[in-house]
């Protein structure tokens, strides 16, 4: 088979070592003569691998010790409830940050639990950008600030993290789904992180959370029991049965990216790939990325063809290259290149080639 290229925006391209060697473990994991999707979550070799991801999780990122890390179901969407639920601790209202479809619904799901204060907002230019800190209007009342690291469907993404004064005790929370572990990252600054696992850890199925320890224990009256952070952090994430090989696949993803030389020399990659395709969307007029580029992801490159009536042909073409899903979110149409850490350098490189060429051919 020629080699394919999946620009996916998630489920997305995995490393190909991982999924080697998830294939060659398939049947029997390290001689128990199991596959892991038929152990017990409880039994010794699964624990193991539980316990490794874990730990491989903390050295990858430096995870202090004060935080729990949870590995849960649900999808980044379940955290939009989960939040409010547990970090309200008797406050009504919370600051939100709106730039784009998944700020939106986060925001409509705490509207649901407390007066949500959208802070600050990029609707007024089509969320194509993130917002400067020097305009958000907080609300001193507000139990925590919520916002999201990188837009997928838009590719905003936040290159600083929010200054909280450590004073105010109101933690920063973030939705990290599309961005997480693709650059170093000072888990001290945030209260909260969460991500769903498709898009740059592992598969789907799976739901990160890394929550510091005195955030736990006051949740909503009435919360239900699997929607307290802190039955799972007293039980492990072991509560119920958790999603055992979303869970070996993404620390196999770890294991993958201590090899490759960590966050920092993942976080040089990726910038060097994200520059591939703005070098070559900023040279021409064939192309046009709407994002201002201070804010441009890293992760998600969106963009349009100066005559849409190309779309169709652009996206046959590209299949034919091998260069699939790059159709843009039905919301936004367009294109869209996710280029996650799995994704290597020659694949970027290649879709750019086949970009320029496909502008000289309709130009």
């Amino acid at each position: 088979m020629d080699q394919i290229y999946n620009f996916s925006a998630g489920p997305a391209v995995l490393p190909k070592e991982v999924l080697q060697q998830a294939r060659d473990e398939m049947l029997d994991w390290h001689g128990s003569g199991m596959s892991v999707m038929e152990m017990s979550h409880r039994g010794k070799e699964f624990m193991s691998i539980a316990e490794k991801t874990e730990n491989d999780l903390r050295e990858l990122v430096g995870i202090p010790q004060n935080y729990k890390v949870l590995f849960l179901q649900g999808g980044a969407s379940s955290q939009f409830s989960m939040v409010p639920m547990n970090l309200l601790r008797g406050r009504k209202k919370a600051d939100y940050i709106n730039t784009g479809q998944w700020s939106t619904k986060a925001i409509e799901e705490a509207s649901r639990y407390c007066t949500v204060n959208v802070a600050a907002s990029s609707a007024d230019a089509n969320f194509t950008y993130a917002p400067i800190q020097d305009k958000w209007h907080l609300n001193p009342e507000s139990a925590y600030i919520h916002y999201t690291s990188n837009e997928t469907i838009g590719g905003v993404e936040f290159h600083w993290i929010p200054h909280i004064d450590p004073n105010s005790h109101v933690p920063l929370v973030v939705d990290m789904s599309s961005d997480i572990l693709s650059r170093p990252l000072d888990v001290t600054r945030f209260g909260l992180i969460y991500a769903g696992a498709q898009k740059n850890l592992g598969p789907a199925g799976l739901t990160l959370v890394i929550i510091r320890e005195d955030l736990l224990g006051m949740p909503l009256a009435g919360t239900p029991t699997l929607y307290d952070y802190q039955i799972h952090a007293q039980n492990d994430s072991m509560y119920n049965t958790p999603p055992t090989y979303a869970m070996y696949i993404t620390g196999l993803v770890f294991d993958w990216l201590k090899q490759k030389g960590g966050l920092s020399a993942m976080e040089k990659t990726n910038i060097a790939k994200a520059n591939v395709l703005y070098d070559l969307l900023d040279s021409t007029d064939f192309y046009h990325c709407p994002v201002a580029k201070p804010d441009r992801s890293r992760m998600n490159v969106p963009f349009t063809l100066k005559n849409p009536g190309l779309d169709g042909e652009f996206l046959k073409q590209a299949t034919s290259n091998g260069l699939i899903q790059l159709k843009g979110h039905r919301s936004v149409g367009g294109m869209r290149a996710s280029i996650y850490n799995a994704m290597p350098l020659e694949g970027v490189a290649k879709l750019a080639a086949f970009m320029k060429e496909f502008a000289s051919q309709h130009a």
